[in-house]
């Protein structure tokens, strides 16, 4: 069993326990969602890949369904994330597409950890320093995988390299989940930690101003209740 089967599979019992009801609120997901993308990710995986072109497809699990739930957070982003989010999908991408070309991607005695798994790491960890909500982070971290797999393909197709390439396939399936879940619980641990701190230097944090909107107006309802 690969890694990314087994973060899906750790996640998905998070999830399913309750233990992840404030990162999915801050995310805009039910549990009820969280576990059907999970599950989408986990048996897409093993699907056929789907035909984009000569030499070119995409893994359901690795790059479709990931794709598909960007797009539903990105739908999701306060207005002051989107820019942001944005910002670090370019920085990511930059970063882990110079990381694939100074690394190896086929694992070697000369590192401890298999190399796309590194460049997941710094994608993952680059996505929440520049995206910092966690939405942004985890969008982020999983596009930065995706586009910089597809940058790869352009570049082979520009010099007329006929490698065959597919989005979120083989490895790069444990790569999208491993930079999005990282980026994620980053924006999450620090995300929460900075939150508890905030009262203490009458300071608020970007995540808490982005739900502001949302606690006032639970706060109105509550109030309503009340008088009634």
């Amino acid at each position: 069993m690969n890694t990314g089967i087994i973060i899906l599979l750790a996640v998905a019992v998070i999830v399913y326990a309750g233990f992840a009801e404030r990162a999915l609120d801050r995310l805009r997901l039910s549990d009820k969602a969280a576990l059907l993308f999970l599950v989408a990710m986990l048996l897409g995986g093993f699907l056929p890949d789907v035909p984009l072109g000569a030499n070119f497809g995409i893994n359901i699990g690795g790059g479709l369904i990931p794709l598909i739930l960007v797009g539903y957070l990105f739908s999701k982003a306060e207005s002051w994330e989107i820019g942001r989010t944005v910002l670090a999908i370019f920085i990511a991408t930059a970063v882990a597409y110079g990381a694939m070309k100074i690394l190896p991607l086929e694992p070697t005695y000369n590192l401890f950890i298999d190399p796309l798994y590194l460049i997941a790491i710094v994608a993952g960890l680059i996505a929440y320093l520049a995206g910092r909500s966690r939405r942004g982070a985890f969008i982020a971290g999983v596009m930065a995988i995706i586009l910089s797999d597809l940058l790869a393909f352009v570049e082979n197709s520009l010099m007329g390299v006929t490698a065959s390439t597919v989005i979120g396939g083989a490895g790069f399936f444990d790569a999208v989940v491993i930079s999005g879940f990282i980026a994620l619980g980053l924006a999450e641990i620090f995300g929460e930690t900075a939150e508890r701190l905030a009262p203490f230097f009458g300071a608020k944090t970007r995540s808490e101003e982005g739900m502001d909107e949302d606690d006032k107006g639970k706060g109105r309802e509550e109030e309503g209740n009340e008088g009634e």
